[in-house]
């Protein structure tokens, strides 16, 4: 029995990275998935040919999840085209590094809104679709940032931290309804955006974790998997981080 079996998810920010990743393990574990991400272009088109080979309904949406009636109108479109959401995994996000000094008002207002917002406009969606089915499991994706910050990370790190309030109070507000929410703190993780850091700089890093390596997006999937799914029925209102015990 797959683990996801006949669930319907949306996952935001998917065509690359760590969304990719969960949206094709997802996929895997039998989960039909919805995804968005800021254009439907030939990365995305290829992304949902990739999850639809492994037998599941796949499909890409446009969307620009820091607007409000934006994402309204496209979770509509995913509930109509679906008929059910039953996960909604929180992941777009961008940075904008520089020191708060250098920081800029642009600087600060893009990630507010890319990381935080976006978690706001699609919970706030999907909410209505979950209380009618009086079940759900929301994932937003936080970082370890978020809970210890980071020099030259001001406005990301406070766009994963207030994720972490924000699940939070969505745990306490939606757990009588049989919803549950949940965070993901993700430490130092090899995507394209990690890649091209310096060798010298990632072998610091990965000196400063006990499990000595950084971790994969793949890593970061699978712990979406149990959050997802019957597995974790009593878990809600928690912050799981996957960082190879870089945060203890």
């Amino acid at each position: 029995m797959k683990l996801l079996e006949g669930k319907t998810a949306i996952v935001t920010g998917a065509a690359r990275g760590i969304g990719k990743a969960i949206a094709l393990r997802y996929a895997q574990e039998g989960c039909n998935i919805a995804f968005t991400d800021l254009a439907y272009n030939e990365v995305a088109q290829a992304t949902e040919k990739e999850i639809e080979a492994l037998g599941v309904k796949a499909k890409g949406y446009a969307s620009d999840a820091s607007n409000f009636e934006d994402t309204h109108k496209v979770v509509e479109e995913i509930v109509k085209d679906f008929g059910q959401v039953d996960i909604l995994i929180n992941n777009a996000g961008i940075t904008k590094d520089t020191l708060l000094m250098r920081m800029s008002e642009a600087q600060w207002d893009a990630v507010i809104n890319v990381n935080l917002k976006s978690a706001f406009n699609f919970t706030k969606a999907v909410q209505r679709t979950m209380l009618k089915q009086r079940s759900g499991s929301i994932i937003n994706m936080s970082s370890v940032v978020g809970v210890s910050g980071n020099a030259g990370q001001a406005n990301y790190s406070a766009s994963k931290a207030g994720l972490i309030g924000f699940t939070k109070s969505v745990a306490k507000e939606l757990g009588s309804r049989g919803i549950r929410s949940n965070a993901v703190a993700p430490g130092f993780i090899i995507t394209e955006m990690t890649g091209a850091l310096p060798e010298d700089v990632k072998k610091d890093w990965e000196s400063k974790i006990p499990l000595k390596r950084g971790g994969t997006p793949e890593d970061v999937a699978d712990v979406c998997v149990f959050l997802g799914s019957d597995l974790s029925s009593y878990v809600t209102g928690q912050v799981i981080h996957v960082c190879g015990g870089m945060n203890m």
